[in-house]
């Protein structure tokens, strides 16, 4: 009876036993990495000196991310042949450990914001190389025709954990701890990693986060397509622009607004819930024209964080951030799809490594500026100006389109 519920899609992924051990596992890890959207930067906001708090909150937030750039980079020649699952428990095994220092150290009375970031940073060094373990190993697990549904549900699981964690660490940093939040995540990442030293996983071939040689083939021939070119330009400063709003949006919360850490909850969780909507309804959007919905879907997500940048009532930029999240949702699958719709099919491998190279530094560094901008400029003006620049990159891509249109 409950079968009948599901797809057809998605019969056949989740027939599979070993698919069924994973996606249980990731569903556990994403909800930790759910919390963490609220916890990371709440605990640099209790740690850190009034007078630096947005650096050391863009430190933290940054450290959380922008090392797994480094690692991609740095461990490539020793990590590209490892087995997919080594890396993926790899990986999380770092994570696990390294979290879990934070609420030892915590507890006793050790932590400081130097030492707090320097624990995130160590604990995603390898988080690129899990990311490509873990698609390579779906790939490797799944025949072609079952990994799209496989990767779908993958994704939305993502989707549903920034529902559900945001909610839950907004109530535990305001009532336990935001230390006791990553402690939690820790043990998710721990979980993910006994779920697959206990799974019987086929075997693996050649792993790389980002295939070098591919990367740079690619880029060459996005040069010779000015539109491809122009999609992965659109694209790494949508990414960039985003990255301060993890920054300021804690920031705004505490400083402006001066609320608990069930707001910061909130907000996430609103968030979530819209892009979990939104991506849904991506294949509705499928009919339309890709690139106008592309850019519409830009200069969107900026307006909706222009009524952070004024004096309005906490209540609207709940509701703008909720449709925010429903707008911005459905943007990855979209410039993907458009992607592959324009790429010569021959291509197509190579300028999506490249594509990948390319956006790997952009929401990181979006982050690690996000903490500069917010101690000089306050969060308000941060999430103001991040929307308008927004619009403003969405405006000059709609003018380009029209232009190139004309001249066809």
């Amino acid at each position: 009876m409950f079968g009948r519920l599901i797809p057809s899609a998605y019969r056949p992924v989740l027939a599979n036993r070993v698919f069924r051990r994973l996606i249980l596992g990731f569903a556990v890890s994403y909800l930790g990495d759910g919390m963490s959207f609220v916890a990371v930067a709440w605990l640099a906001i209790e740690l850190a000196p009034q007078a630096a708090t947005g650096l050391w909150v863009g430190g933290a937030v940054a450290a959380y991310t922008l090392p797994g750039v480094v690692g991609a980079l740095v461990f490539g020649r020793r990590l590209r042949r490892v087995p997919a699952g080594r890396l993926l428990l790899a990986d999380n095994t770092v994570r696990a450990v390294f979290l879990g220092a934070v609420p030892l150290a915590w507890l006793a009375g050790l932590l400081t914001p130097p030492l707090y970031v320097v624990l995130l940073a160590v604990s995603s060094l390898l988080h690129a190389w899990g990311s490509a373990g873990k698609y390579t190993l779906l790939a490797e697990l799944l025949p072609d025709e079952q990994r799209l549904a496989a990767n779908t549900l993958v994704s939305s699981l993502n989707f549903a954990a920034t529902i559900a964690g945001p909610a839950i660490a907004g109530v535990l940093v305001t009532y336990v701890s935001s230390a006791f939040v990553l402690g939690l995540d820790a043990l998710t990442y721990l979980f993910l990693a006994v779920v697959i030293a206990r799974t019987r996983l086929p075997e693996s071939g050649e792993v790389s986060a980002v295939d070098q040689a591919a990367a740079r083939g690619g880029l060459a021939l996005l040069r010779s397509h000015p539109e491809l070119l122009g999609l992965l330009t659109l694209t790494w400063f949508f990414n960039l622009l985003y990255g301060p709003v993890e920054v300021a949006l804690p920031l705004h919360v505490t400083n402006d607004l001066h609320a608990p850490g069930t707001l910061l909850g909130l907000y996430w969780m609103l968030f979530g819930i819209g892009a979990l909507l939104g991506g849904l309804a991506a294949g509705a959007l499928r009919q339309l024209p890709l690139w106008p919905v592309t850019v519409g879907i830009v200069i969107g997500w900026g307006l909706s964080l222009l009524p952070f940048g004024f004096d309005v009532p906490t209540a609207v930029t709940v509701v703008c951030f909720a449709l925010g999240g429903a707008i911005y949702g459905p943007f990855v699958a979209l410039s993907v799809t458009l992607m592959q719709a324009k790429s010569p099919p021959q291509h197509l491998a190579a300028m999506l490594a490249a594509r990948s190279a390319a956006l790997l530094t952009a929401s990181p560094l979006g982050t690690a500026i996000g903490g500069p901008l917010t101690a000089a400029l306050g969060p308000r003006a941060t999430l103001g100006g991040s929307g308008l620049a927004t619009v403003a990159v969405g405006a000059v891509a709609c003018l380009l389109l029209v232009t190139r249109r004309r001249n066809q």
